[in-house]
């Protein structure tokens, strides 16, 4: 077991050397950051050092598995960005005094990205029928209209959300 490790290792580090500038230029290109390029550079190869289940042999394209990785950290980073800068425009209409102090905004962030990570895990319409519901405050009958089907089917839709929530708040305690 600790011979293969060895050789993971081996690998891992071999397609460092050989393609971690083609990576960096890669993302900093995508970024226009060249430090948050390095970052998620570093975490792409960290991320295929932990992929324990991965048979790093077998990759016959090393740039193309090393740009699908970062693609899906791209995507996050992204993806945290947007929500960051929503939570913080949101924040920027607040009076002076519901102001949250720092520590407090990356805790608030945090949850925003939990809520997200489980909202995406849920299929399209059950999600979108769930957004309505409690983001806009539509009505049963203005989702159907909205999404086309039975005010039954959005009740149906409504439950799936709800007890994905409780399965994860349980999955929590």
């Amino acid at each position: 077991m600790a011979a293969d490790g060895f050789i993971r290792q081996q690998f891992v580090q071999r397609l460092y050397v050989e393609h971690h500038g083609w990576l960096n230029g890669w993302l900093r290109r995508h970024l226009q950051c060249s430090q948050r390029a390095a970052d998620l550079a570093q975490d792409t190869f960290v991320r295929v050092l932990t992929r324990e289940t991965q048979d790093l042999s077998a990759i016959r394209e090393p740039r193309a598995y090393l740009r699908t990785i970062a693609k899906g950290l791209l995507i996050n980073h992204w993806r945290r960005r947007q929500i960051e800068q929503a939570y913080l425009d949101a924040l920027a209409l607040q009076p002076e005094p519901l102001a949250a102090s720092p520590e407090e905004q990356a805790l608030i962030v945090e949850t925003l990205l939990q809520i997200d990570a489980m909202l995406d895990r849920l299929p399209h319409k059950v999600r979108r029928a769930f957004l309505m519901s409690q983001l806009q405050g539509m009505t049963y009958s203005a989702i159907a209209a909205e999404l086309e089907v039975s005010e039954r089917m959005v009740k149906k839709y409504m439950a799936q959300a709800m007890l994905h929530c409780l399965m994860l708040l349980d999955d929590d305690a």
